[in-house]
């Protein structure tokens, strides 16, 4: 299991620390170092500034947003990515939800699943540096009626095959990353559930006649090394809900339907209801403590590690850690010497 760094949205409080812990986990040998994107910062711009300044570590989106961009400039932003990085970008995307892509980019949420795999199909005919042309139901290029020629992308990705990942977690999402993808960006991923969404993964794989083998599954898990890993539990319980009580609308949060999936169904309605009541404090209280030590990496060093081989033994690839600490440059290093304990490298 490889070990990665989720740097998450530019603004979010830590833009000064950003460069010195991207360039941190380079020196100690993090596979990926992941920048994120919702309606603030974008990802390209920050992940072209991090790869210019460090060596070996991998740049990647998660996600660049399937709605705020044609496939074919995605795929120009991917291939100049990876020219300019040597070779290290690594593509995650996501169709967002409805309250962003709707509301901030103007794009219907409708038919997400059936977009992704012609928005997929097509980023990937251009970085094959192929003339394009497809008819699909979401995408049609060129118009047929109107100027417009099939072009080929003039540059030349370093990698003839730039890796995608997918940001999913619905069961039918899960089967298409599967069958199409080549990693999954998995959120609130815990060892003790990850049965449940491994199945749907796997059997969109067999749909395409392939294995897992090779398949990186790269969960972001906050970090907070401490004594009291209760206590430290305290410092995700924002994160969480948000995502669980305030990331959509009532009706269609992700987040919320995944926590009732994992059997917190009860107490996620509650936090969404806190959450959109304002009562933040009351929906971070509502988090259960089962749920955060589930799905995050919380304690001493060798709770750490001994949490690092349940997320191993789960199917994980590269684990990206989100360092929820003041000193995040000591909580790297921490991490890594936990996975040298646990014996997963």
């Amino acid at each position: 299991m490889r070990i990665g760094l989720n740097l998450g949205y530019w603004g979010a409080g830590n833009d000064a620390s950003n460069l010195a812990l991207a360039k941190d986990a380079d020196r100690l040998g993090y596979s990926v170092v992941w920048v994120a994107e919702a309606y603030g910062s974008d990802a390209p711009t920050v992940l072209a500034w991090i790869a210019a300044q460090t060596e070996k570590i991998d740049v990647g989106s998660a996600v660049l947003q399937i709605p705020a961009r044609t496939p074919a400039m995605t795929a120009m932003t991917a291939a100049t990515l990876d020219t300019l990085s040597a070779g290290r970008f690594r593509l995650g995307l996501g169709v967002s939800g409805p309250q962003v892509s709707e509301g901030w980019h103007g794009v219907r949420f409708a038919s997400p699943l059936g977009r992704t795999r012609e928005y997929v199909d097509v980023v990937r005919m251009a970085l094959r540096r192929e003339r394009v042309r497809y008819e699909g139901d979401h995408f049609t290029l060129p118009l047929p009626d109107g100027p417009g020629k099939a072009l080929t992308l003039t540059v030349h990705p370093v990698r003839e095959h730039i890796p995608v990942y997918l940001a999913a977690i619905g069961p039918r999402n899960l089967e298409l990353t599967g069958e199409i993808a080549d990693g999954w960006l998995p959120v609130f991923y815990s060892p003790e559930h990850a049965g449940e969404l491994l199945k749907p993964l796997r059997a969109g794989a067999e749909r395409a006649g392939r294995s897992l083998d090779g398949f990186d599954i790269a969960p972001t898990v906050p970090l907070v090394p401490g004594d009291d890993w209760k206590a430290c539990a305290d410092n995700v319980r924002g994160y969480a809900a948000l995502y669980i009580g305030g990331m959509g609308s009532r009706e269609k949060n992700f987040y919320n339907q995944l926590a009732c999936r994992m059997g917190f169904e009860a107490e996620a309605a509650e936090v969404q209801e806190k959450y959109l009541a304002r009562d933040y404090a009351g929906a971070q209280a509502a988090v259960p403590l089962e749920f955060l030590d589930a799905t995050a990496l919380l304690g001493p060093k060798e709770r750490i590690a001994e949490r690092m081989q349940a997320f191993a033994e789960a199917g994980v690839t590269t684990l990206t850690i989100a360092p929820s600490v003041a000193d995040q440059a000591s909580a790297l290093r921490t991490a890594v010497e936990a996975l040298e304990l646990a014996g997963v490298a």
